[in-house]
Formats: C-alpha cells, structure tokens, sequence
C-alpha cells in the first residue's frame, strides 16, 4: 500500500512538474520502477499514462500553432507520427536488459537536454535569422519524433531549439511542440496498449494523479517560481541517473 501511495503522489508532481516547467517524466519513471517493474516496462507505462495530459495541452494551445515556411502543419505531425512509431518499435525490439544499461545515459541525456533548455539557452529567438531550411527542419524533426517514441525525455526542448532555428518566433514554437510531441505519442501509444510491458493499474493510478497535478500545476502557475521548478527537475535528473548507474 505504501508503495502505491508513493506511486500516486509522484505522478500528482509529476503531472504539476509538467504544467509548470516539464521533467515529469523523471518523477514518473522512478516511482513505476519502485513498484517492481523494470526500466523498459516503466517507461513504456509512463508514457501510456500521461498520454491524456499531454493532448489537453496540445489541444488548448492548438490556436497559436505554426509551422515553418515551406513545411505544412500537416508535414509536421505526418512526420511526428511516422517517427513515433518507429522509435516505440524500436524500444520494443530492446531486451530490457540492453534498455536497462541505455537508461542512464538516455536520462543523462534528457537532463542535459533539459539544463540547456532551461538555463543556457537564449529565452527568445524571435529575432534571429532561421538556420533550418524545410528539408533541414523535416529531418530534425524525425529524428526528435524517434527519440520521443523511445524515450521522450527532453522533447519538448529538442522541438523548441529546432523549430525556433526554422524560423518560428518561440511563442508559435511552444505551442507547435506541445501538438507535435501529443502526435508522436499518440502513435507510440497506439502500439504500446498491446504490449504486456504496460502494467494498466499502476497506469491508471499514475494517469488520475498526473491528471489532478496538472490541474493544479495549472492553478499555481502564476505563483510558483519556475526556475526553482527546473533546478528541482535537474537535480532529480542527476540522482536519476546516479542510481540507474549504480543499479546497473
């Protein structure tokens, strides 16, 4: 009982980690690992659980959504699609003793990810010349929808370094990648609900507490300091990966 006492009240941060500044992820992955399953299992529920979350979000920002000159909305999320998929197959096709020596690095990865985005990266881009050309942009963004179907750790900053670089002011790219990263998922997910690595009580719990964390992260956002939000999400990361490392 303990333990899904925990399990509940990590995914009530994690779905209010991500209203606020992202990373819930990290939270959830951990606390679906302490009920017994191992790395791979974990991170396939994670992903089925805070699916619904993610397409709220998606779906309330969808009116500020762009995309670059010379590629289509409907490119993009074709694109998001197709690269989801193929990333879930992949992580599929990975025995969970080769994905659980890969998920320190994969959550090493993710925090360095998110550290630059939340800290190194320049907060507006609006005003530089895009670097990305339409073909340019396309790969990219097939590359980040492989890694999200696998992975999904530090998407959302991947997506807004590359969508900025293609000529998107930041605003318009926030809210292009929340859409994007909900199509990604949404293929992944589709292939993910028949794979008996989903653990569906652990994820309906995890689903209903990031349900009600979203809600009052999106409640508390005018008040919460977000950079403390990601120092926390950083710091979690580094002991994330510390202990995936010793556990490996």
């Amino acid at each position: 009982m303990t333990l899904w006492i925990v399990l509940f009240l990590g995914a009530l941060w994690a779905g209010a980690q991500n209203a606020l500044a992202g990373g819930g992820s990290f939270i959830t992955l951990p606390a679906l690992m302490l009920t017994g399953m191992d790395a791979r299992a974990a991170n396939i529920t994670s992903c089925v659980a805070l699916f619904p979350a993610q397409v709220v979000t998606g779906l309330t920002g969808r009116s500020q959504m762009e995309s670059p000159r010379g590629l289509s909305v409907k490119a993009l999320i074709l694109i998001s699609l197709a690269g989801g998929a193929l990333g879930a197959v992949i992580l599929l096709a990975t025995p969970p003793s080769v994905f659980a020596k890969l998920a320190p690095w994969l959550v090493l990865f993710a925090t360095a990810v998110f550290g630059w985005g939340s800290f190194l990266r320049k907060a507006s881009a609006e005003d530089e010349a895009p670097h990305l050309p339409p073909w340019g942009a396309a790969l990219v963004q097939f590359g980040i929808a492989i890694y999200g179907g696998y992975f999904g750790g530090g998407i959302g900053f991947l997506m807004l370094a590359a969508l900025t670089m293609a000529g998107l002011a930041v605003r318009n790219a926030g809210a292009t990648k929340n859409v994007l990263a909900g199509a990604m998922n949404a293929s992944a997910v589709a292939i993910f609900v028949f794979s008996p690595d989903v653990h569906w009580l652990q994820a309906l719990v995890t689903c209903v507490g990031a349900s009600i964390g979203g809600w009052g992260g999106a409640v508390m956002l005018k008040t919460v300091n977000e950079k403390a939000l990601r120092v926390v999400v950083v710091l979690i990361g580094i002991v994330l990966t510390i202990g995936l490392f010793w556990r490996g």
